[in-house]
């Protein structure tokens, strides 16, 4: 089967756009059997930040698409981490320096900013003159001799060959017409971007490389190093830029593009694999709620067009709750979030003496059933709209007297009429219950029998309606406030 890989920069977290590239290789992979690999490219060492390459593969995790190989489990290829792998970057391109498809620059850091004051100053593009390209071996010995610091460049030749994209089709930029050779291996013996791919591509025998359309031009640079190495090249499929849905790119600075904040704020993964495959392409049609099983099944690589993906995030919400919805509806995943929402539960009101049975599971299992649909994150069910659910009110008698005097005739017809709902209730029913039990008072009116349910209930003086309420807090509950508070 084929190998990919996703290569992430450990110099920060993990964001939407790296986890739609690494989506999209796993998606491939798992869709023809095949292996997804997950490679650290840490080769600038300046701007990699301890312990983002474990955090990278954490959410990887957490996002439910799991490597195959990778630092983190290993695997028959490693290392699986760039700056592991100096001696092989050496080794190659001594091979090109032998060959004279690379060569050893002398020039100094003030030249070349020399150059590209120069060039920027007549508004040309910079790029390196090649001066050194034409050193004679005794020349580069001498400059060697006098212990000079030099880089290896790469020898761009004119005339490339032009290759088949599988998103973009067929392509080629001549790359040597307008750039100077590029640096493949820097003077602390690190290789540039360009080496370092090229190599570990072919080392980890990578068939097919998907990765973001800003490499797309480099593509061509790539290819002549293949063929200067005398290897196959693998297969290359550019993905189209993640944009905002108003064009612009997504921005990190926010933050609010990271996983980790996703994953804080309670969002389900399977919304966001959703929602970024939703906006991109490589499947038949647009639909919300896909798993990652639908994902993978339905993938067809050539699906993916050229035109950039717009990020909808103000839709993630609806997403979620679709996916939220799922989850609740399935018996297994059910009880993670029974458990999570009990964890929820003690955080947000442990100091408000939470009555262990409204921690039941049944009872928190009910409650998931019946708000299934109206919520979007799970979280909601411990906002304050929601704080009657788990929170028992102090009422007393007195309370309740103050708006009817046929406070006792009144909760003894709601329990009544609760142990004769052993059935689900619904809000239409329960109206209508209520409507006719208050005809059966004396003088107390409508508004004040709700207003005196809605107090014995949850002790407040406004919320959601409340035949809701009883519904989901179900006979059992409503039945014992009421009790408790006439006896209090």
């Amino acid at each position: 089967g084929p190998r990919v890989r996703f290569g992430p920069s450990p110099t920060g977290f993990l964001h939407l756009g790296g986890l739609r590239t690494a989506l999209y290789n796993y998606i491939f992979a798992k869709k023809h059997q095949g292996t997804f690999i997950l490679r650290v490219e840490d080769t600038d060492q300046n701007r990699v930040v301890p312990g983002a390459a474990e955090a990278i593969e954490d959410m990887l995790g957490w996002a439910g698409v799991s490597p195959d190989e990778s630092p983190g489990r290993g695997g028959p290829h490693g290392p699986y981490v760039q700056s592991l792998r100096l001696e092989l970057y050496r080794g190659a391109s001594e091979a090109l320096l032998a060959s004279g498809a690379a060569y050893r620059c002398f020039c100094t850091p003030q030249r070349l900013e020399l150059l590209r004051r120069e060039a920027l100053r007549c508004q040309q593009t910079p790029r390196y003159d090649n001066r050194c390209r034409h050193l004679t071996p005794a020349e580069v010995a001498q400059k060697l001799s006098q212990g000079l610091d030099c880089v290896v460049r790469f020898r761009l030749e004119k005339g490339v060959e032009p290759f088949q994209d599988l998103v973009y089709g067929w392509n080629k930029h001549e790359v040597a017409e307008v750039e100077g050779d590029p640096v493949i291996l820097k003077g602390d013996g690190f290789p540039t971007y360009h080496l370092a791919n090229v190599v570990d591509d072919h080392y980890m025998g990578i068939t097919h490389v998907l990765r973001g359309t800003e490499w797309l031009t480099s593509t061509s640079k790539h290819l002549l190093l293949y063929k200067a190495f005398g290897w196959e090249p693998p297969q290359f499929g550019h993905l189209p830029l993640l944009l905002n849905k108003d064009g612009g790119k997504l921005s990190k600075r926010q933050g609010d593009i990271f996983l980790e904040r996703f994953a804080r704020d309670g969002f389900l993964p399977e919304a966001l694999l959703d929602i970024i495959t939703n906006c991109g392409s490589g499947f038949a049609e647009k639909q919300m709620g896909r798993t990652l099983e639908e994902l993978i099944s339905q993938f067809e690589i050539d699906r993916i067009t050229t035109h950039s993906a717009l990020l909808d995030l103000e839709m993630l919400p609806e997403f979620n709750r679709i996916h939220l919805t799922r989850h609740i509806e399935n018996e297994g995943l059910r009880q993670r979030l029974v458990r999570e929402l009990q964890g929820l539960v003690k955080h947000v009101y442990g100091d408000q003496q939470v009555d262990p049975e409204v921690l039941e599971k049944e009872y928190v299992e009910r409650v998931l059933l019946l708000r299934k649909g109206h919520i979007s994150l799970l979280k909601n069910l411990v906002s304050s709209d929601y704080s009657y659910l788990w929170v028992r009110p102090s009422v007393s008698r007195q309370n309740l007297q103050n708006l009817s005097a046929e406070v006792d005739e009144i909760g003894k017809l709601v329990i009544e009429l609760m142990t004769r709902q052993t059935a689900a209730l619904t809000v239409e029913e329960l109206n209508r219950d209520l409507r006719s039990l208050q005809k059966q008072t004396r003088e107390t009116k409508y508004s004040s029998m709700m207003q005196l349910l809605r107090l014995a209930l949850t002790g407040q003086q406004h919320g959601p309606s409340v035949a809701e309420m009883m519904v989901t807090l179900g006979p059992k509950e409503v039945s014992g406030r009421i009790h408790r508070a006439l006896s209090s």
